[in-house]
This record gives structure tokens, C-alpha cells and sequence, in this order.
């Protein structure tokens, strides 16, 4: 009986490659139009992210207005403004993503394992998301910022995580006793199959577009974590920086000069900034349907 179970299961499997799967989400997503938009700008920033840095170069005129040469202008260290974008686009994107990976493994190994299993390790585990929710998060960050040395970007996107995923870490739990009491999840544990594999093959599939959507969440959140530490001069890794560039403005431009150029300076990032978060959210909007077949019907 059991062997026969499995067969059906890996014949219905056996239906459609990976290929095919990436296929039909893409093209849901493009189905959607506001999620097409925000896919096109978020693709837009990840190629950015990793061909910019190769086309653009820095130029030594200060304070230079947008110009053929100079598309942004300069700013008061005469370093090309649009470069210096280009190239803090790659350590925003990089740092919001292992904030984002990290906080998303916390969150589901805390949220499925106190479900699943309840009673004392979901009662200790839920007190101590229910402690990390209570701390002021941006405070904390700052006190770590200053004690540990962020000398990279998986360090910063660490130091941000770790106090980002109690509240995904509680909404999974509830996902999770929802679902550890249907027909599927009660009849995997009558034929004797492993929590291991309940977890990866009953449970994991049914949450993952709720996954994914707060993961883009928590993307956007880092982001905005990250250039306020940077503009607090807190965490000085990356002098293109999104953050940095925001911070040396103020400092050193905006207090000091009059004109166009320092408030283009500032508005760069600001821009940049705001409009990853649009191409997020836009693209978030067409995410769950694209990965919960239910919605498509």
C-alpha cells in the first residue's frame, strides 16, 4: 500500500520538469501588470547591481553640475555621482539579501519546529520570539553596530536578520497548526514518514508563497535599516553605500554649498531607494499568486 502511495506520487511528480515549473510562474507573474512592472524594476537593479560596476568610472571635478559627462554630476570629493550609484547598488542589494536569507532560516526553523512539535519546545520557543519582538529593534542595531566590527556584507546582513524574523517566525507557526491537523499531513504520520520529510514535502510547498512574500518584506525593511546605520555613520563598510552616499551629503555638501548639485546629491539615493521599494511591492502583488495554485483557479 505504501509502495503504491509513493508511486503515484513521484508519476504525478514525473508531470512537469523545473523547467516547465519556472515557465509557468514567469509567466504568471507577467500576466500580472502591476506585478510585470515591478519585476522589470527589480531585474533592472540586479542588473545594475552586477554589470554596473564594470561600465562606469569615477572623474575628479567637484561639485559639477549633471552634465553628457557627468549624468548626476559630482559631488564635493569631485567622484562621479551616477557611478557612485551604479556601484552602491550591488552592496544595498547584497546586504538586504543575506538579511533577508538569514531572517527567513530563523523564521521557519523556530516557526515550523515550535508547530509541529508544541508543548514545551513551542512554549520556550514562542517565549523567546515573543521577547526578541518586544526590543526596539533599531536601537539594538545601533548598540551592535557599535560593538561588533561590520567589516562586510554578509556580517551587516546577519547583524540585520537576526532581529527580523520573530514576527514571520510566529505568522509560520500559526500556518502550521493550521495545517498539521489535515487529512495529508495525519495520514503521512500513519504511514510512518519521517517529521523531516513531512516538513519538506507536506508542509514547506504549502507556505512558500507566504515565505516569499515576507521575505520581499524583509528585503525592503533591511534596506531601509542598512542606509540609516550607514547615514549614521555607524556602519562605514562601503563608501558607495547607498547610506554612505546619504551621509556624506549631508556632511559634506548639503551644509556647505548652495545650489542644484547638493540637493541632486541627496536625492539620488532617496530616489534609488524608493524605487526598489515600488518594484518590490508591485512584484510582491503578483508572487502569490504565481506560487499558490489555488489563487490561479
Amino acid at each position: 500500500m505504501k509502495k503504491q502511495q509513493q508511486a503515484n506520487v513521484q508519476a504525478v511528480v514525473k508531470k512537469g520538469t523545473f523547467t516547465e515549473s519556472v515557465k509557468d510562474f514567469f509567466k504568471i507573474i507577467w500576466r500580472n501588470k502591476m506585478s510585470r512592472v515591478g519585476l522589470v524594476i527589480v531585474a533592472a537593479f540586479i542588473l545594475i547591481a552586477i554589470f554596473g560596476p564594470m561600465l562606469v568610472s569615477n572623474f575628479g571635478v567637484r561639485l559639477k553640475a549633471p552634465s553628457g559627462s557627468h549624468w548626476l554630476g559630482t559631488d564635493y570629493a569631485g567622484r562621479d555621482i551616477f557611478s557612485m550609484f551604479i556601484k552602491g547598488t550591488r552592496s544595498v542589494l547584497m546586504v538586504a539579501l543575506y538579511a533577508g536569507v538569514f531572517a527567513v532560516l530563523i523564521a521557519c526553523a523556530v516557526g515550523i519546529t515550535s508547530g509541529l512539535l508544541g508543548g514545551k519546545v513551542d512554549m520556550v520557543l514562542m517565549m523567546i520570539t515573543d521577547i526578541v519582538l518586544t526590543i526596539p529593534q533599531f536601537p539594538v542595531l545601533m548598540v551592535l553596530s557599535m560593538v561588533i566590527n561590520v567589516s562586510n556584507n554578509i556580517l551587516f546582513g546577519f547583524l540585520l536578520g537576526i532581529w527580523s524574523w520573530a514576527s514571520l517566525a510566529k505568522a509560520i507557526r500559526i500556518q502550521v497548526l493550521t495545517l498539521k491537523d489535515k487529512d495529508f499531513i495525519e495520514a503521512s504520520r500513519i504511514l510512518g514518514i519521517r517529521n523531516f520529510d513531512i516538513i519538506t514535502k507536506d508542509l514547506l510547498p504549502n507556505i512558500v508563497s507566504f515565505v516569499a512574500i515576507n521575505f520581499i518584506s524583509i528585503m525592503r525593511g533591511a534596506i531601509v535599516s542598512s542606509v540609516n546605520l550607514m547615514v549614521l555613520g555607524l556602519v562605514p563598510i562601503n563608501g558607495t553605500h547607498w547610506g554612505m552616499m546619504l551621509q556624506m551629503a549631508i556632511a559634506q555638501t548639503s551644509l556647505l554649498y548652495g545650489g542644484i548639485q547638493p540637493i541632486v546629491n541627496f536625492m539620488t539615493p532617496i530616489m534609488g531607494i524608493l524605487l526598489f521599494q515600488l518594484g518590490c511591492y508591485l512584484f510582491a502583488m503578483g508572487l502569490d499568486e504565481a506560487m499558490n495554485p489555488r489563487l490561479r483557479r
